[in-house]
C-alpha cells in the first residue's frame, strides 16, 4: 500500500498533504507534528495574536474538519524519533509508520540566548510557536520593560507590538545597524527611524555581555558595561533549519536539508520543503524562510512525487508589519551594488537593487504598486532603466512594457 507520511505540520506539511489530495492522490497520508494544535499561520503570531487582535482558532490554515474530510491523519504532540531510510519506516515511540516516501517539513527553531550568560532564565523569550507568545503575553503590560536582543524582522515587529501596547523597549544590535543581513542601508535608515518616532531606543553596534538576575531576569548588562533593567527579554538573534532528524537518518545536510531541483533529498524516497530545505537556485543553493517559499515549494514536492518532473522555480518574496507601516519585498539582494530610491510619495517610499544594470530585488515601504511592479518585474526577468525608475514622472506600470 502507498503511504506518505509528511514529517512536520506547519506551513510546508499542511500545503503538501492538502495539495497531494487536490492532485487526486487517494492513498494513505499522515501529517505529524510536535506541536498539539492544528497547522496554523506563525506571522500573525508577533503582530495580531501577540497584540491579542487574533484569536487562536483564526490561526488555523484549515478548518478543524478539514484533515478527516480529506482523510487525512493528523497526529498532533507527536515526536519522531527516528527514520530509518533503508527499511522507509518512521519512529514515533513504540509505534512504527512505513512510508513509500517521506517528505521532511521540519522548519526551524529559534537561536536561544547562551545559558552561560543566562539565557536559560524565566522572563526570556523567543518567537516562534504559538506556546511561545501564549508564554510571554502576560508580560506586556503597559509601563513594563523589554529588552530585545536583535534588530531582525522578528525582534523589530516584537517591538512594535510592544510600543502599541505602552512598553519601554530597548532593542540591541551587535551589528553597525539594524537589519543588515537582509536590507540596504536605506531600508534600515527608514525602519531605525520609524520605531524612533515611535519611542523605542535602537542601540545598534552594542553587544550583549549577560543577562542580570537569580532564577528570573532583571535586566542586561551590556559588552560596554552598562547595565539596563529589564522586565523581560526577547531573544531575536535568528533561526536555525531543523535538521537533526534527516541528519540522524544519513542524508546530505548544506545549510539545511540539500535536495535536487524536484525537491528529492539524498534519498530517493524522501523529500523535503520548507525553511529546513535548500535547494538549487541561480548556480548556487538557497534556503529561503518564508511563507512563500514553504507552499510553492511543499506543493512542488507533491506535484513531483506525483510524477510531475517539474524543477522548483523560487520566486521570493517576504513581507513584515510594523506600526502603520507594511514592507514588502520581492527578489533577493544578495550581490547587489547600488540602490535607486522611487518617492518618497506621502509616506510610501520603495528602494530598488541592481546589480550593474540587472534588477535584483525592492524593498517597498506602504508603496504596494512598487512592490508588484518589481515582483512582476524581477520574476520575468526585466531589468528598467535606472533613469526612468528614479524619475518621479514616470508611470510604474509603464516599465512592464518596456
Amino acid at each position: 500500500m502507498t503511504h506518505i507520511v509528511v514529517v512536520g505540520a506547519g506551513q510546508a506539511g499542511a500545503a503538501a498533504v492538502a495539495k497531494l489530495r487536490a492532485l487526486g492522490f487517494d492513498e494513505q497520508i499522515t501529517l505529524i507534528g510536535e506541536e498539539p494544535s492544528p497547522p496554523y499561520q506563525r506571522p500573525p503570531l508577533s503582530k495580531a495574536y501577540l497584540l491579542g487582535d487574533m484569536e487562536a482558532e483564526r490561526l488555523w490554515l484549515r478548518s478543524s474538519d478539514f484533515y478527516a474530510d480529506q482523510n487525512i491523519t493528523l497526529l498532533l504532540g507527536t515526536h519522531v524519533t527516528a527514520i530509518d531510510a533503508a527499511a522507509q519506516t518512521v519512529t514515533l515511540g513504540s509505534q512504527v509508520l512505513v512510508y513509500s516516501d517521506l517528505i521532511l517539513t521540519t522548519g526551524s527553531t529559534p537561536r536561544k540566548l547562551p545559558s552561560a550568560i543566562g539565557g536559560d532564565m524565566a522572563g526570556v523569550f523567543t518567537v516562534r510557536t504559538l506556546a511561545d507568545v501564549d508564554a510571554m503575553r502576560p508580560e506586556f503590560g503597559a509601563g513594563r520593560r523589554v529588552v530585545i536582543v536583535g534588530g531582525g524582522y522578528i525582534g523589530l515587529e516584537a517591538a512594535a507590538v510592544a510600543r502599541k501596547m505602552g512598553l519601554e523597549v530597548t532593542v540591541l544590535e551587535m551589528a553597525p545597524r539594524i537589519l543588515q543581513r537582509v536590507a540596504a542601508p536605506e531600508t534600515s535608515d527608514y525602519v531605525r527611524k520609524l520605531h524612533q518616532d515611535h519611542g523605542v531606543t535602537i542601540l545598534e553596534s552594542t553587544g550583549l555581555d549577560r543577562l542580570l538576575g537569580q532564577d528570573r531576569v532583571t535586566g542586561v548588562r551590556l559588552a560596554d558595561g552598562r547595565e539596563l533593567p529589564a522586565d523581560f527579554v526577547i531573544a531575536g538573534v535568528g533561526i536555525l533549519p531543523g535538521t537533526a532528524l534527516a541528519e540522524a537518518a544519513g542524508l546530505t545536510i548544506e545549510n539545511g536539508i540539500k535536495t535536487d531541483e524536484f525537491g528529492r533529498t539524498s534519498d530517493p524516497h524522501i523529500w523535503s520543503a520548507g525553511d529546513c530545505a535548500s535547494f538549487p537556485y541561480k548556480g548556487g543553493r538557497l534556503r529561503l524562510e518564508s511563507v512563500g517559499n514553504a507552499i510553492d515549494q511543499a506543493e512542488a514536492v507533491a506535484e513531483n512525487i506525483m510524477g510531475a518532473g517539474k524543477p522548483y522555480d523560487a520566486k521570493p518574496w517576504f513581507w513584515s508589519d510594523q506600526y502603520d507601516c507594511k514592507l514588502q519585498i520581492a527578489g533577493l539582494n544578495t550581490g547587489y551594488d547600488s540602490i535607486v530610491t522611487r518617492g518618497p510619495e506621502g509616506d510610501a517610499v520603495s528602494f530598488w537593487y541592481f546589480k550593474a544594470d540587472t534588477l535584483l530585488a525592492v524593498d517597498a515601504m506602504n508603496d504596494p504598486r512598487g512592490y508588484m511592479v518589481g515582483k512582476r518585474l524581477i520574476e520575468s526577468g526585466k531589468s528598467p532603466s535606472k533613469a526612468a525608475l528614479a524619475d518621479p514622472g514616470t508611470v510604474l506600470k509603464d516599465l512592464l512594457k518596456a
